[in-house]
């Protein structure tokens, strides 16, 4: 078996053979833990240099589809997860997205606390300075494997019932459905910034202190337009990829 890349292409060798591995990892045709074909291999393969498949590699390593180890080989990372930026209308939890990409979702609760509110908790809810949020803070997992730590903030006293104990393993947005008969539609605003893993979070995410990590801060809105919850997530960058 032997194939070609685009000589002719503005696109570099490199990338073209980046996009083929890509999408053979999209299509399942490697899968999680797989060993890829080695450098000389790839050359004969495509017909191109080791130079080029050599920064193919490491490009692709750096986007966390593939991981080297060291005197074994190029093995295929597990699949990442993915979600829109904004959403409006079509809002999916992190649990839907999950089977979505044909992967498990998973939740353990960190921590429930009833804390003050902040300057931005106190507009969007719509709530006095002597007013308090409820914090939830869970640790999702894909097949297993830490992705994001989930930080939910809702008003206390319309939330001040949630039961922690029935949030282990389970979707948020579901929760929130069958037990105060509101859903999460659409955010009204969202932001994304990348910051550096704290110990802490590493510990967490089972990742390396100074990681890099994506910080997203989304306002939900429910069904009837009304300010839901604040989400504040920690997601590892190289296990998760976010599509407009």
């Amino acid at each position: 078996m032997s194939t070609h890349l685009n000589d002719g292409s503005l696109t570099p060798l490199y990338q073209q053979l980046m996009e083929e591995i890509k999408v053979g990892i999209l299509n399942n045709e490697y899968v999680p833990g797989e060993k890829i074909l080695s450098e000389m291999e790839l050359s004969e393969l495509y017909h191109v240099s080791r130079i080029t498949v050599r920064r193919a590699i490491e490009e692709l390593c750096t986007e966390g589809y593939l991981v080297k180890q060291q005197g074994k080989g190029t093995f295929v990372n597990p699949r990442k997860m993915s979600r829109k930026i904004e959403q409006i209308g079509d809002v999916m939890g992190f649990s839907e997205a999950c089977r979505a990409c044909g992967m498990v979702p998973g939740a353990k609760v960190l921590t429930v606390q009833r804390c003050p509110v902040r300057a931005d908790e106190k507009r969007f809810f719509s709530l006095d300075s002597e007013e308090n949020v409820l914090y939830l803070q869970r640790v999702r997992t894909a097949d297993g494997e830490p992705i994001m730590i989930e930080n939910s903030f809702f008003p206390y006293n319309a939330f001040k019932s949630l039961n922690p104990n029935e949030l282990n393993d389970a979707s948020l947005f579901k929760y929130l459905k069958n037990t105060f008969g509101r859903t999460p539609t659409s955010t009204s605003q969202t932001t994304l910034e990348i910051v550096r893993a704290s110990t802490e979070l590493a510990t967490y995410l089972d990742i390396i202190t100074g990681d890099p990590l994506f910080y997203m801060n989304a306002y939900f809105l429910d069904q009837n337009k009304e300010p839901l919850l604040i989400g504040r997530q920690y997601i590892v960058g190289s296990r998760f990829v976010f599509n407009f």
